[in-house]
Parts: structure tokens; sequence; C-alpha cells
């Protein structure tokens, strides 16, 4: 039996046990997936919805154009649905959304417009100002405002909520969102709530967001707001589809660790979730002390990690923030524990220096003279010369070794040591503290990185 079209595959997502990260936990996690959704994010569901009421409500036409401020997934969804339906598209996003983002929306038709994130709502150049402004000016245009739109909430109330409470057969007991919009929180919790009242509601927020003051003071507190990575959740106003009353805690969770943990996930659990998803879970593990044997919790893991490939999953721009621990040539050192450098003097035979590789597996040799970098012997330079001379065994090393190996400082980061080791130099010496000299090879990066 096959499908009309692509909108009838929203929904019905799977929720899948972690294991891993979760081991010490006394609970069972549950991720609830949202990347199988058509438009790999649960933002498909209200999309949709919101599209479906507004023709409903008869606030778009047939040949109409959809206009939307969006971090990337509802639009998605929206130019996904108007595919279907033969709408245009207009979005506006920020320049903090991911590249990678913009260009899907491109993929699928849509006009993307990229806004600063570093602006007030109100500012005419923000992605909220410009959309309104666009949403005045085109002909025939509906202005979704997903944030003030209740049909998103109810998408969540109709549709994820009873998922979750069909796919746990009533056993859940807290239900974890990392939430912008207010409406998945607010309409699944809704939802289960009213099925047993005692489920615990967690949201999960970000530094820069006043989303969490909001909710313990009611106040809200523009000193809160501060630009900041992550994406996909928090706010710096008050979207209409909040009910804090559904809410039972909220949690703040750095840029960093949930960059980190988003990684950890894809590694670990075999998940490829994106931003938000790395946040829901590093925040369920803040608030792990709540938690007891027989709980049941479902995270929303809310969309895919091709979204991120530039940024959480690309180990350079993870560097640049600070979100990973740099390595240096003197860590690889270090890491390997003691281990006497083998070198060889220009006077040495070039069996001495095969006898050395095959003593001590290893493919590169120094060259060294009263202590100083003069050459080096490598086990492809050898192979290469030995097939054209077998009685080159008997020369000096002097005679057939080649150019010395580049040396950088000790504490050099590890990514700019593939710059000097090539086809070439197939190692990089350094000196340590005492004036010895170490040796790193190509194996020692590879191995490094691949940890």
């Amino acid at each position: 039996m096959w499908l009309n079209n692509i909108l009838e595959t929203i929904g019905n997502t799977p929720l899948i046990q972690l294991h891993k990260i979760t081991k010490d936990l006394p609970c069972t996690v549950l991720a609830k997936v949202e990347y199988f959704n058509p438009g790999n994010s649960i933002k498909d569901r209200m999309a949709l919805k919101m599209l479906e009421v507004a023709e409903q409500e008869g606030k778009i036409k047939p040949g109409g154009t959809i206009i939307e401020g969006t971090s990337g997934n509802t639009g998605m969804g929206l130019a996904l649905a108007a595919c279907v339906k033969g709408y245009k598209c207009i979005f506006t996003t920020t320049d903090k959304q991911s590249k990678e983002k913009a260009d899907i929306l491109k993929a699928v038709g849509a006009e993307v417009i990229v806004c600063p994130t570093n602006v007030e709502p109100t500012d005419p150049r923000s992605y909220y100002s410009v959309s309104k402004r666009l949403a005045a000016e085109v002909p025939d245009s509906w202005y979704v405002n997903q944030y003030d739109n209740l049909a998103n909430r109810l998408a969540h109330y109709e549709q994820t909520g009873p998922e979750i409470w069909e796919q746990t057969e009533g056993r859940v007991t807290h239900l974890v969102v990392a939430t912008g919009t207010g409406g998945t929180i607010v309409g699944a919790g809704k939802y289960l709530k009213e099925k047993n009242p005692a489920i615990k509601v967690w949201a999960i927020d970000s530094y820069g967001s006043l989303l969490k003051k909001y909710f313990e003071t009611g106040e809200l507190d523009q000193k809160e707001v501060y630009p900041y990575i992550s994406e996909g959740f928090g706010e710096d106003f008050i979207p209409a589809n909040y009910d804090m009353s559904v809410i039972d805690e909220f949690t703040k969770v750095t840029d960093k660790d949930g960059a980190l943990m988003a990684r950890r996930i894809a590694k670990e659990e075999g998940i490829f979730c994106g931003y938000s998803a790395g946040s829901c879970l590093q925040g369920m593990l803040q608030l792990k002390s709540h938690l007891k044997k027989d709980d049941l919790v479902v995270l929303i893991f809310h969309d895919h990690g091709s979204r991120y490939v530039g940024k959480i999953y690309n180990d350079q721009w993870m560097l640049e923030r600070g979100f990973l621990e740099m390595k240096t040539f003197k860590d690889l050192i270090n890491g390997r524990g003691t281990q006497r450098l083998i070198t060889l003097t220009p006077l040495q035979t070039v069996a001495d220096a095969i006898a050395l590789m095959k003593k001590y597996d290893i493919e590169n040799i120094p060259v060294m003279q009263e202590g100083n970098n003069i050459g080096a012997i490598s086990e492809g330079g050898l192979f290469n010369k030995i097939l054209n001379d077998a009685g080159i065994k008997t020369q000096t090393v002097l005679s057939v070794m080649e150019k010395a190996y580049p040396e950088v400082a000790f504490d050099t980061p590890v990514e700019r040591l593939s710059v000097f080791i090539n086809r070439e130099n197939g190692a990089v010496l350094s000196k340590d503290e005492t004036g010895a000299f170490h040796v790193v090879t190509k194996y020692d990066i590879i191995q490094s990185l691949a940890k």
C-alpha cells in the first residue's frame, strides 16, 4: 500500500532506549527520535498543522506565499507542505544558524533571508521583524508566526503526546524537552498530564535565554539575554504557546555541554542527532538526582545531525570555540609513555637502519650528528632505493638519507602537525623542556584524532 504524498509520513516516530550514556541511572531513558519525520525534525508536525488550520480559516489561498521566521526546521516542514500543496515560501533566519539549514531550505524551493542574531526582537533587522514586514508587503501571503500560533502546541497535543502515551503503554513518568517556541513541551506535556497528573515535565533552556528566569519569577529580565551558540531552543521573549503551569522544572545547559553531549549520543548510542538533543540529555542528567528506580523518562530528540555537520560535528569549529580540548605534540608524547627515541648516525649502514626498523617496528628514524637533526631514513624511501639497487645495504646512511624531519615547538597543536607531514616528511621532531628530541609520526596523529 502506497502513500499519497510525503506529508503522510509525518509522525509515529520511534522511541529508542538509551543504554551507554545513561547506564548509571536507576531508571529507563527513551529518546523520541524525531528525525524520522520526512523533514528530519519534529517541526514537520506543527508546520503541517499550522498550515491546515490556516487553510480552514481562509488565511491562505491557493498559490499564496508562506512567510515565517525560522531557525531552519519549521521552515523545512512548511516547505515540504508547500511543495505538495502548491504554495511559495519566504523564510527569514539568523546568522547563527548552520549554513546547512539554509541550503536545505533553498533545495526545496524556499527563498531564505539571513538576518543578524545579536539584535532585539523589535529591531527592524531581526528575523522576527523582517518576516512581519514581508508579510505586510507581499500580496496573498500568510505570516505563520509559530511562536504565537496556538496550532503549534495543538499539533503536539493531538499527535506527540498521544504517541508517547501509547508507545510507553502509559508508563511514562517524565517528559524532557529542550524548549523554544513552547509548542512541543506544552502540547505534549498537557496531554500527558491529563492522562496522569503525576507525570513531570522538565524544560531545558540555554544560557542567554530568559525562559528559566521567567518560569521561576514571572519577570521578563532582559539582563538574562545575550548571544548564545546553541540552536533550536531558548528565547529572548515569551511566545504565546507557553503555559508555564504545564512545566515542573527548568534547567539551563551551556553551549559546550550540549555540543559535546550531541557528539556522545552519535558515537555511543548510534543516534546522529542535533544540538538540542545533546542539550536535552545533558539537562536531564543535571536533574538526575530526582529520578527513581521505576521511572520511565522520555526525551525529545528534535532533529538530525546532518543540520550541524559544519558546526558541532566539525572538530575545527569545536576547537575554535574551546569546546574540544586541544591536544599538542607534548600530549602525544606523554600519552604513549616513556619511549627512547631511536636514531641513526650518518656513518651507520643501511643494514643497521633496516635492523632497527624491524626490531622496534618503526618506519621513520631521524639521523643525528652531535645532537643535531641532519637527516632521516624512512621505510618508504629505503624500499624504493633497494628495489633499484639490492647492494645498497652496505652503504652508509649519509649516502642515502632523506632531508631532515621538520622541527616544531613542543606545544604545537596536533591539528597543526598535519601541515608538516606529507609524502616527503613522514614525521615531525620536537625538543622537550630538557632539550631531548621526540618524534611524532603520521600514525601517531591519526591515532590521536580517532580517539
